[in-house]
């Protein structure tokens, strides 16, 4: 795959970086830490990872203030702002709807805006997040002064050619990487970011909390956590699955903040991933499912599922009505009279599987 880079301005003037690369159903990424569009796309640790993201989508993914070859010197790091980034950058890929992944502190930001845009999320994945500011976990103290020190850490030592500062950071997000892997990440580290904004990101999204936002989420949730992830405790993923209405939790095993191929959990993501989005086959193929508009589409898969009138209203942000029309047309369109008989054609045609 080729990738082609474009800018955009933020809210507030800031140019931000992001990418498209793939061909397929749109699969959108939210930016998080650690990102440089350039360097992941070459990098032996983020490239295997990206290729298999993509694989079958249109896969766009942009670099976040501060990072990569977006604006560097970026100083409101609020996690309004970050939502309002997200914001930017799919309009400005002119997207209507799709699928959104959001990894580590990108959770928070993915919860944020399918809390506020239902009708542009049609499925939501998280991994590896949190719902809730480092000071509501129930920190012991030496907890807090670890975390104090961490920030610190990236304020001093960050920049430098030495990668004894960064390697902390690189134990913590992949404790079982290769010495090659480790080595790789370091410099995607240096690469990324400044000294003094990889500090304030550090402080900036330990302050992140959707509490109030994640039961207003209504689409498709999958949740997914590493049992032992060394940089965020799997409770939080829990947590964030309790709070979100009907989002299923899936508990990887591993350390791995970021997953790396050689792990159990890398194919466990990609088998529950895949299960999980809709490929777009039946409603872009042939015969009388070619009819079918993307929304149609949604309402049939979830019709296979058993969801009534009612709950597919509820996950999809339609009224009642709305959805009862949809069905009507769905009826007419794969050429059946009942419920059942339309249950029994898409799931035949491979919808609800996920």
């Amino acid at each position: 795959m080729q990738q082609q880079i474009r800018f955009c301005k933020s809210a507030d003037g800031v140019q931000l970086a992001y990418a498209v690369s793939g061909d397929g159903p749109p699969f959108v990424k939210v930016a998080n830490f650690l990102t440089h569009l350039e360097f992941d796309w070459r990098s032996p640790v983020t490239q295997p990872w990206l290729l298999d993201l993509g694989h079958g989508r249109t896969l766009l993914r942009y670099d976040p203030r501060g990072c990569g070859l977006s604006d560097r010197n970026a100083e409101d790091l609020s996690l309004e702002t970050w939502v309002a980034d997200l914001e930017a950058v799919v309009d400005a890929a002119r997207l209507e709807r799709f699928a959104l992944f959001a990894h580590s502190q990108g959770g928070a930001i993915g919860i944020a805006y399918a809390a506020r845009h239902p009708e542009r999320v049609s499925h939501l994945i998280l991994l590896g997040g949190w719902p809730r500011s480092v000071m509501k976990r129930g920190l012991t103290p030496a907890q807090i002064e670890e975390m104090r020190m961490l920030v610190k850490l990236a304020g001093i030592g960050w920049g430098r050619e030495n990668p004894a500062y960064r390697q902390v950071f690189t134990s913590l997000l992949i404790p079982d990487s290769t010495p090659e892997q480790a080595r790789s990440f370091n410099e995607l580290e240096r690469m990324c970011t400044s000294a003094k904004c990889a500090a304030q990101i550090f402080s900036s999204v330990g302050k992140f909390d959707v509490m109030e936002l994640a039961p207003q989420v209504k689409c498709p949730t999958l949740v997914m956590h590493a049992r032992s992830d060394a940089m965020v405790p799997f409770e939080e993923g829990r947590l964030i699955a309790g709070m979100i209405p009907h989002a299923r939790f899936v508990l990887l095993e591993g350390r791995n903040h970021f997953l790396l191929p050689h792990e159990a959990a890398w194919k466990q993501f990609f088998e529950e991933l895949r299960g999980f989005l809709p490929d777009g086959a039946p409603s872009q193929g042939t015969g009388i499912f070619s009819t079918l508009s993307e929304r149609d589409a949604e309402v049939l898969g979830l019709i296979a599922q058993g969801f009534d009138n009612a709950q597919i209203a509820a996950r999809l942000d339609l009224s009642e009505k709305t959805v009862r029309n949809h069905i009507t047309h769905i009826f007419e369109k794969i050429q059946v009279e009942s419920r059942a008989q339309a249950i029994v054609r898409a799931r035949d045609a491979g919808f609800g599987r996920n």
